[in-house]
Parts: structure tokens; C-alpha cells; sequence
């Protein structure tokens, strides 16, 4: 769904890694001729140096919910790519669901005749290779190398010079697919699911009502956690000391055993600390049923998470698996202990970012090591105060983990939230134990990679989980300064272990042309792929030289776009039925494709990951900059830019279930298509005091209630008459048996069910203290930070005469 804003113009594996492609790393590059949805020029032949017509090209390409390039076509030059100011780049998510949260994808079994793949490259055959010596011999589209075909593999080629049987065969068909792996490519058979829960139970745990909802969520998960009956489960405890629990399945009761974090750590017994859930699942239950009460009275307001870390690593490690770690204040004993650190008079500053880096190495350290052995971190924190986020995301960051983070965590406000996030990660599709390569034609080479990830080696990204919404974003640069091939693939192989205890490696390969028309470059472009792959590369700038550097590189790559667009118009660089379009559609000097690169570069600058001045905490920034590394685009789009939706006004059709049409309105709830309100422009000119706008923008749900909202929307979906003496902060959504609250509840499900955050609803009234927050959403009006004020159209003057050469 894009609905765009209206009226805007490894060592130690499980795996051979030889196997896998232990060769040097070759120049690499790649595209997408379908991406920017606009004009798809194919290359000056209009073939493929491999003899696949555009036509075909395009048919078979990896599913854009897999890997989406910023722009459909390639130029041919280092020079021409720098002198349009775009990223190229592709925003890889390799697990991806389909729309209705399916993972289904064509598995292939190669058999006796063994995998089929580059035997220079690596690479792995696929619909984009060329055919030779009548289906003899293949020749590698990523390094031209001419590779045997195995005798059992062999095909006749028809008049095409493409094999007979490509249609039956998906690995030669479609550009994604998912091969199962033979044997040499383990070292070791594949692990079962590991679930290593390790939970803070100090007093500030305790009373914020975290330990409650952590417990009754895991207990509410584990009839769906993956792998059953192999999946494998832990619980560690831990305070000022670590606490143990013996689950083996003939007891009665777990046996609690607790351990002094000062003392050398070793483990208490050697078995019973993991045990298989379907055998000791009594026992689990029965130790998660009583946490709660153990602990409801405990003075001890200390942590020793470093020291309980290690010893939920030395208890999975023989394994590997997922470490869900619940912390609810800053680490305060043994090794890894934190300190205060946030300095309030540093925040708006030029050496704010320098918060942002973690001065104890302890936690990246440990992050390597369980990396290594195949350990993922999961980390939810509830604290009320300070808790170091760029510390701590260390241990996601390089696990392939995600971070979660409920500030001031109240059980009875954001218990919902803290639920659904758990659950979402412990249930949702997950790859075990992986790794993953890109590898792209010669004459480019990959030059970064954005994301959670280790990279081991020169290019091989240790992944100890990969999940459904691991995101990864990979730019690309020219390897030579002129690329000899009229068409780039790009290729990602991802091996893991299904929860099922498969080995399977993923492969998706797509394929563009490489053009010689620079308009072609800017007619091919993606604006959600391009602003998704800019906020990738802003976000790196900030941490090394501050936001004030972040914003201005925007602003700069916008400038350049504009500029260098205008000079290909005024240069003949369009056909003359583009350049009459580009002149109907006004002074904006921008195609169609990029019409709204202007206001989602205005939008990204003053979202609050890159905004200045002093209201948002070093915390709060540094988990909005983790998340926004991780992002998809199809998040990433209403990130930059959110929806704002009025409800007191929709079309009676809203919030109810129909018919699936084509309609970009209409989203999945369910089994239920739901339609949306229309979206309305983010300014306060659009807020009226009868009205009830919601606002998304993937991470949070706003609903901005006017002073004179109608009492009878209020009973509807409050059951209260008036916003007199109400604390709106304390107000929920109810599913009351009308028609509106129906509606409502309908359209709030169907938003959370798009994204893998839980939005929690916040209701802020027209003239409250934190209406601030909602304000800053609406980017098209003016806004005052650091980095300057104004308007959607005074921004748009300014980089219009920025790229006219008329100064800033």
C-alpha cells in the first residue's frame, strides 16, 4: 500500500562456509527496471548481454518485498551516478511476508546432481544466466565465467536459446527462491529453536508491572512458539545476584539456584537449565505463574545484567538460539555496569552525537562472541530513567536482534504494547543460525551495508537470527569508472535453519539495464526507496559528525537531484514526450517519480531522529535512530512522511470490512479487508476543534481530539460525555457494540496490523501541554529547531533556487 500525501506535487557455524563462497570478494552492482513505476528504459540494445528481452527481464525479477533498488536503471558511470545526487542501493528484507503474512515461496530440491552454482563467483543459477552450447554450458551473469552443466541438470535450449524446461523449473523462472541445502553445507545437524528468556526482577521491574506483563505474555506464547516439539526453552532471573531454575520434567516445582554475580560464574548444575518445552512445559508454566509473587515485595533495586548475560550465554551457547532480555533500569553491578551519563547541556549542540556512542565496550564485545556462537539478543527496556540505549542496542546491533524500548513503562498503559511486541518476536518467521552474502555484476561492488548484523570476513554478514522484518540496506558503488555491461544483477543468498530444523538457503536475483540517457536514472527512481536508503546514510553522518551534518546532507543530495535533473532537461538529456510532460507539470524541475522528494526530505529533517533542539533525550533519539537503520520502506514511508486520517468525517464506508479491489485505501485486518479514511495533509490548517484526526506513523498512533469534538463520538469511542477534567493520557480505545466504535476499532486494527511495532494510541486534546509532540508530525507548517524554520512552501523556494544557482 502507498498512499502518499494529497494535493502534494562463519567460524564456529553450523555450515561448511566454504561451501557457502569462501572466494575474494568480486565487484558487485545491481537494479530494478520495474522500481520507480515510471518510464523503464532498457539498455542501448535493448536486450541483455545474456539474450533476455527487458520483457523477460522484468517478469522475472525478485519480488519487490524482497529487495527494492532505488532507481530501475544503472548508469553507466561513477560520474553520472555522483552527479545526480540519487543512493543507489537496494533495501534488502530476505524473510519478507507476503500481504496476507505468508511466507510462501517455490522450494527446490537439486538432488543427486548437487546445487548449481558459479564456479568462480559463487553465484547461484538463476533466470538471468546465458545458455550456451545448446544447454551444455551456462555463463555467470554476475562474473561472465562459463561453467559445465552437470549431466542430470542438462535441458535443450529452444529457439530462444532458452532452456525447454525454464518454466517448470523456478529456480530458472522467478528471481526468488529457496533451495534446500545438502549436507556439506553443515558442520554440525541442525540446531533446535532456543528460547533463552532472561528477566530483570529487581524492585523497579517489579513495580512498574513489567515482570507481570513479561510473564503472562511468554506463557501466552508458548503454545505457538516455532519448532514444536523441538523447541527448546530457559528462564534466568536476576537482581544483585543471578537465579537459576531447574525446569527438567519429572519435578514437581522448579528448583531456584542463586548465584553471587561477584563470584567467578559457573553454572549450578550442567543440564535442566534448557529443556525441551513439550516435556517440561507443567514445570515452565508453573515457574512463570509464580515470579510475580516471588518477587512482589523485593527492596533490591540493583542489577547485575552484565554478569546475567554471561551466564543465559553459557547455558545456550552449545546451541545458539534467541536471548529475549527484559532490563528495567541502568545496569548497576559487575562487569558492564553503566553510568550516568546524559548531559542535558550537550542536547542542540554539535557534540550531542557524541551521546550517542557507547563509552563502555563490554556489551559490542560480548555481542561479537554471541555472534559467534550463533546467540541473538533480543532487548526490551522498561526503565523510568536514563538506561544508556547506545550501550546497551550494542547487543542487538551485531546479534541480528532488534530493540525495544517503553520508556517510564507503566503495566497498565503500555502492557499492550510490550505483549504484542513480544509476541510479534518470538512467533513471527525466523532463521536460525545464519549467514548471507551479496554479491553483484562486476564493474560495481557493494561499499556498505546498513543494519543488525556482524560482518565476518569481508562481506559475509553473520546473521545468528534473520527474521521476517530483518531489513538491510546495501549501497553500491562503482568498482570501475565506466561499467562495460549492459545489464546489472544483484544477488543476496541467505542460508539459516528453519524452526522446522531444515537447512535451506534463500536466493533472491534481480536485474537492470544499464543506461547511457542520464534522464533515465531519475525517471527509474523509487522516492520510498531513495528517502529509506538517505535516511540510512544521514543516520551514519550524525553519529560521526553530529544531526546539524545529517540535515545539511539532505538537503544537499535534494539540491543535487533538482539540479542535475534540470541540466538534463535543458541539455536534450529527455525525449521530447518526456520534457513536454515535465513542462505541463510546472516549475518544480523534478519528474513525476520525484515530485515528492522535496517534501519527504523537509519531512525526514524534521522527523525526530534528525530534529534539533533539546526535547528529545539522548535515549529516546538513540532508539529512534536503531530503528530507523533497521526499517523497511513500507514503514519507512509514513516514518518520513505520516498519515493523518479525520475521523469525524469519513465516508460511512470507513472501518468496515470489503470487497479486496485495487484500491490503495483498503488494508488487511485479519481475514478482512478494511478501507481507510482519505489521507489529509500534515498541517494544523487541516485540524478543526469539532473534529478527531488519527495519525500513524508506524511506530505510534496519535488521536488529536478538538475542544468541541462531538459528545457523541466521545460515548462512542470513550463511553464518556466531555473532555472536561479528563486526563486524555489515561484514556483507551473501547470496542463499544455501535457502528462508530466498531469503525474506529476497525480502522486503529488494521493500521497495527501493517506494522510489527505495536502503535500504542495516544490521545493528546486540542490545547493540551503534550500536544507539542503531535505537532511535530505535521511537517508542512513551520517548526522551530535547530537547523532552521519554515513552511513546506518556503522550503520548496529554497531548494528551487538553491538548484537554480540563485543561492540558499
Amino acid at each position: 500500500m502507498n498512499l502518499g500525501p494529497p494535493g502534494t506535487p562463519a567460524p564456529g557455524g553450523s555450515f561448511g562456509e566454504g561451501q557457502f563462497g569462501n572466494t575474494p570478494r568480486q565487484p558487485q552492482g545491481g537494479n530494478n527496471p520495474q522500481v520507480g513505476g515510471g518510464a523503464m528504459p532498457t539498455g542501448p540494445t535493448g536486450e541483455d548481454p545474456i539474450g533476455i528481452s527487458a520483457t523477460a527481464i522484468a517478469e522475472a525479477q525478485c519480488d519487490q518485498r524482497f529487495m527494492k533498488m532505488t532507481v530501475g536503471n544503472i548508469p553507466n558511470s561513477a560520474s553520472l551516478a555522483q552527479q545526480s545526487g540519487l543512493p543507489l542501493g537496494v533495501i534488502l528484507r530476505p524473510l519478507a511476508p507476503d500481504e496476507n503474512g505468508e511466507d510462501n515461496i517455490d522450494v527446490v530440491n537439486f538432488g543427486s546432481c548437487g546445487i548449481v552454482r558459479c564456479k568462480r563467483c559463487r553465484t547461484y543459477v538463476n533466470p538471468f544466466v546465458q545458455w550456451l552450447d545448446n544447454g551444455r554450458r551456462w555463463r555467470c551473469n554476475l562474473c561472465g565465467a562459463s561453467n559445465d552443466v552437470p549431466s542430470s541438470y542438462f535441458c535443450h535450449l529452444d529457439a530462444n536459446g532458452q532452456r525447454r524446461d525454464k518454466d517448470q523449473r523456478p529456480e530458472l523462472c522467478t528471481g526468488s527462491v529457496e533451495l534446500v541445502a545438502p549436507a556439506e553445507y553443515m558442520v554440525r545437524p541442525p540446531q533446535a529453536p532456543v528460547y533463552m528468556f532472561v528477566i530483570d526482577v529487581s524492585a523497579s521491574a517489579v513495580q512498574s508491572g513489567m515482570l507481570q506483563t513479561v510473564v503472562e505474555a511468554i506463557k501466552d506464547c508458548l503454545d505457538t512458539l516455532p519448532g514444536s516439539p523441538r523447541t527448546q526453552v530457559g528462564v534466568l532471573t536476576y537482581d544483585s545476584t543471578i537465579h537459576f531454575y531447574n525446569l527438567k520434567s519429572t519435578l514437581n516445582q522448579p528448583q531456584m539456584m542463586v548465584v553471587s554475580p561477584l563470584q567467578e560464574l559457573f553454572l549450578p548444575i550442567p543440564d535442566d537449565l534448557l529443556v525441551n518445552l513439550s516435556e517440561s512445559r507443567e514445570v515452565v508454566e508453573t515457574l512463570l505463574d509464580s515470579l510475580p509473587t516471588m518477587f512482589e515485595n523485593t527492596p533490591n533495586v540493583e542489577t547485575c545484567f552484565g554478569p546475567a548475560l554471561q551466564a543465559a550465554f553459557k547455558v545456550m551457547a552449545h546451541i545458539g538460539g534467541k536471548m529475549c532480555i527484559f532490563q528495567g533500569s541502568l545496569p548497576s553491578l559487575g562487569e558492564g555496569r553503566l553510568k550516568h551519563r546524559e548531559n542535558p547541556r550537550l542536547l542542540g549542540t554539535e557534540k550531542e552525537h557524541t551521546l550517542f556512542h557507547a563509552e563502555e565496550p563490554f556489551y559490542k564485545t560480548k555481542a561479537v562472541e554471541f555472534s559467534k556462537y550463533h546467540v541473538c539478543c533480543e532487548l526490551f527496556l522498561t526503565a523510568a530513567q536514563y538506561t544508556d540505549v547506545a550501550a546497551l542496542a550494542q547487543l542487538s546491533k551485531h546479534t541480528g536482534g532488534q530493540l525495544y524500548y517503553y520508556p517510564a513503562f507503566n503495566g497498565q498503559i503500555h502492557g499492550g504494547k510490550l505483549k504484542g511486541e513480544l509476541t510479534h518476536a518470538l512467533t513471527r518467521t525466523t532463521g536460525f543460525e545464519a549467514v548471507m552474502r551479496v554479491r553483484c555484476t562486476r564493474g560495481m561492488r557493494i561499499s556498505n551495508f546498513y543494519g543488525n548484523f556482524f560482518i565476518r570476513g569481508t562481506d559475509l554478514l553473520a546473521l545468528p537470527n534473520c527474521h521476517a522484518d530483518s531489513t538491510f540496506g546495501v549501497e553500491l558503488a562503482y568498482a570501475d569508472t565506466v561499467v562495460s555491461a549492459s545489464v546489472i544483477s544483484v544477488q543476496a543468498a541467505l542460508l539459516y535453519t528453519t524452526s522446522s530444523g531444515e537447512r535451506r538457503i534463500r536466493v533472491h536475483t534481480i536485474a537492470a539495464p544499464v543506461t547511457t540517457v542520464f534522464g533515465n536514472l531519475f525517471l527509474s527512481a523509487d522516492v520510498d526507496a531513495v528517502c529509506n536508503m538517505q535516511a540510512k546514510i544521514a543516520l551514519e553522518t550524525s553519529l560521526k559528525t553530529g544531526l546539524d551534518s545529517a540535515r545539511d546532507l539532505l538537503y544537499r543530495r535534494l539540491v543535487d537531484v533538482m539540479r542535475s535533473y534540470r541540466s538534463t532537461m535543458g541539455q536534450g538529456g529527455l525525449g521530447y514526450g518526456q520534457q513536454q510532460q515535465q513542462q505541463q507539470q510546472g516549475g518544480l524541475g523534478l519528474p513525476e517519480q520525484l515530485q515528492l522528494l522535496p517534501l519527504y526530505t523537509m519531512a525526514l529533517q524534521k522527523n525526530k531522529t534528525f530534529r534539533g533542539g533539546t526535547e528529545i533525550s539522548t535515549d529516546e533519539r538513540g532508539y529512534m535512530m536503531q530503528q530507523l537503520a533497521c526499517m523497511p520502506v513500507e514503514d519507512s514511508r509514513v516514518f518520513i512522511y505520516p498519515r493523518l486520517f479525520a475521523l469525524h468525517d469519513m465516508d460511512p464506508t470507513c472501518g468496515t470490512p470489503c470487497e479486496d479491489t485495487e484500491d490503495e485505501s483498503i488494508v488487511t485486518a485479519g481475514t478482512d479487508k478494511i478501507k481507510l479514511p482519505a489521507v489529509v495533509n500534515l498541517s494544523c490548517e487541516r485540524l478543526v476543534s469539532e473534529g478527531c484526526f488519527l495519525l500513524e506513523d508506524s511506530q505510534v498512533l496519535y488521536m488529536w481530539l478538538g475542544h468541541q469534538v462531538s459528545p457523541a463520538f466521545l460515548q462512542s469511542v470513550f463511553s464518556i460525555q466531555s473532555l472536561e477534567g479528563i486526563d486524555c493520557s489515561q484514556l483507551v480505545l473501547l470496542q463499544n457494540p455501535d457502528e462508530l466504535s466498531n469503525r474506529v476499532n476497525g480502522i486503529v486494527n488494521a493500521l497495527r496490523e501493517e506494522r510489527a511495532a505495536h502503535m500504542q494510541l495516544c490521545v493528546v486534546r486540542e490545547g493540551d501541554p503534550n500536544e507539542g509532540r503531535f505537532f511535530w508530525h505535521l511537517v508542512e507548517d513551520r517548526a522551530s529547531f535547530t537547523g532552521g524554520t519554515y513552511s513546506y512552501p518556503e522550503f520548496l523556494n529554497h531548494v528551487t533556487r538553491q538548484s537554480q544557482g540563485m543561492g540558499r
